[in-house]
């Protein structure tokens, strides 16, 4: 599996920016997953519900599942915070995974960036970033796209990974 993020400040645009990037880039034919990283505590089921009542109870994993999806909800628990990796290796075969979020870590990433929130550049002092997104003109060393020319993102991201769009029957 390719690995590409998208990183940047809040507000920045991360979040549309993958919405239309995962359209873009399974439109082409390719399989795409998707991470994100939040950096406050979420709950993606509904208190009082049987898989809530089970988490509620002490079960570490809750699968949750029906003939549309199936979820599996993992309560650390007092244990540290899983690296990527770790998570990635969780993830079904796919072409490329996209990840929103993890500014630290060592993959490559394209940089989502609104001049409006006041919030300066990651590129700059991160390699690891390898284009800039952005809703305005930057003279930076490295490519800069507008924040929603989607289709030369995605370009830029398939050019980095290697991987090549497969026709559609």
């Amino acid at each position: 599996m390719k690995v590409y993020g998208v990183v940047g400040w809040k507000n920045a645009g991360k979040t549309g920016l993958m919405e239309r990037l995962v359209r873009e880039i399974t439109g082409r034919g390719l399989t795409v997953s998707t991470v994100k990283h939040a950096h406050h505590s979420f709950d993606i089921d509904q208190e009082g519900k049987d898989s809530w009542r089970h988490r509620a109870a002490g079960a570490k994993e809750v699968l949750l599942a029906s003939r549309h999806r199936f979820a599996l909800m993992h309560e650390l628990r007092g244990e540290e915070e899983p690296a990527l990796e770790t998570l990635l290796a969780r993830l079904a075969p796919v072409d490329l995974v996209l990840i929103e979020g993890y500014k630290r870590d060592r993959h490559p990433k394209v940089e989502a960036h609104r001049a409006e929130t006041g919030n300066p550049l990651i590129a700059p002092g991160d390699p690891t970033v390898r284009a800039v997104a952005s809703d305005v003109p930057l003279e930076l060393d490295l490519p800069v796209f507008d924040l929603d020319d989607t289709e030369r993102i995605a370009d830029f991201i398939l050019a980095e990974t290697g991987l090549r769009e497969r026709p559609r029957c």
